[in-house]
């Protein structure tokens, strides 16, 4: 019986065109890992492109990795409409179109004889893809617009399922699960390794550090391993270029991320036990800075890293003076989804938000106990 790892290759040695998916992920470990079997990939000769919703040049967690160009955020061209005419009986002789009022007219001149209307049949070609590697991701909803836009794809065409999280469906015809690793990214690594060390050049090696880097906020999380460390040894005598990433995910903080920063330290609150962590930012804070987005989730990383006990992280951010808009961060096993269901969230179970549609003071002091509530019901 083939092993989950021999399955794998088996599929992608049966393959000719590969989608490789993840969902958007502020650690950026999912897209490293992605980016790796990209080049992993091509090395086997595959074609193979890479998707992500919402991961854009402003968001990008790790926009210093290689072949970041690649990734598109649809699916284009994912499936051909085939039109057919029966020339069995006619000999064609020119062929034009034109778009008359949204349609699209094909005229077809024959040389002798004619067409009739039984001649004329249409079908849906093939998918373009005839594998899909799904990486990071608890179930295919978090993948967004990539997935919403194309079910039928996604369920007639075989998954492999790589992931880390205990939540995980399984929705893959081939599941991947490890729960015991610290990144996907090294996940990937051992899948490499055993399958084809070789093939780990010095832009794979890069792009699965950078991942386990990210993940584990520079190896400060609690569920780092004497494993993960050996592998992180590994891929820096494969010629990781490890300075390039600890300079890129550590030493360029720009000013307004500083000042940012600086804010939030000054308004941050302690609930439970440190349990749950809170702050508020507000809307002149954000104009004063040149306040992206981005900035946010480099401090929120910050946070993680420096309070190991936190289950919870909220920011409460002003964004007018009567709308309020919350961003939660899970750092357990706990639902960020789950905890404010109530206000209809976006987002996934790692980090969830909403818009209240109240000044931050109101906002503040009626979500932050009920968040409090909820965490201590779960916890206790």
């Amino acid at each position: 019986m083939l092993t989950l790892e021999q399955q794998i290759f088996k599929q992608i040695e049966k393959s000719k065109n590969i989608l490789l998916s993840f969902p958007f992920d502020s650690t950026g470990d999912a897209q490293a890992a992605a980016l790796a079997f990209y080049i992993f990939l091509k090395k086997l000769n595959k074609e193979v492109d890479l998707a992500c919703d919402k991961i854009e040049k402003a968001n990008n967690p790790l926009p210093f990795l290689p072949n970041n160009s690649q990734i598109q955020n649809s699916l284009l061209n994912l499936r051909r409409f085939i039109v057919s005419l029966d020339i069995s009986q006619a000999k064609i002789n020119q062929i034009r179109y034109t778009i008359d009022n949204n349609k699209l007219n094909f005229i077809i001149s024959p040389s002798r004889g004619w067409f009739k209307p039984e001649d004329i049949s249409s079908q849906a070609g093939e998918f373009k893809y005839d594998l899909i590697i799904v990486l990071g991701s608890s179930d295919l909803e978090t993948l967004g617009e990539i997935y919403n836009q194309n079910i039928e794809f996604f369920y007639k065409t075989t998954i492999i399922n790589i992931d880390l999280h205990s939540d995980n469906e399984e929705f893959g015809q081939i599941n991947y699960i490890d729960l015991n690793v610290a990144a996907v990214s090294e996940l990937m690594f051992y899948l490499f390794k055993n399958y084809q060390a070789d093939l780990i050049d010095e832009d794979c090696a890069t792009c699965l550090l950078a991942g386990i880097i990210s993940k584990t906020k520079n190896f400060k999380t609690n569920n780092l391993s004497p494993r993960t460390l050996l592998s992180a040894s590994e891929l820096i005598a494969s010629n990781a270029r490890r300075e390039e990433i600890i300079s890129n995910l550590y030493r360029s903080h720009n000013i307004s991320s500083l000042k940012i920063w600086g804010k939030i330290l000054n308004n941050l609150q302690s609930e439970q036990n440190g349990q749950l962590i809170w702050s508020r930012l507000m809307q002149r804070d954000v104009v004063d800075s040149n306040f992206q987005e981005q900035d946010l989730t480099e401090i929120v990383d910050e946070l993680i890293a420096n309070i190991p006990d936190a289950k919870l992280i909220a920011i409460l951010e002003e964004e007018s003076i009567s709308r309020t808009k919350l961003l939660l961060y899970s750092l357990k096993n706990i639902s960020a989804l789950e905890i404010i269901k109530e206000y209809e969230p976006h987002g996934n179970a790692k980090l969830a938000y909403i818009t209240i549609n109240k000044d931050i003071e109101t906002s503040s002091s009626e979500i932050i106990p009920e968040i409090k509530n909820r965490l201590e019901k779960l916890i206790s």
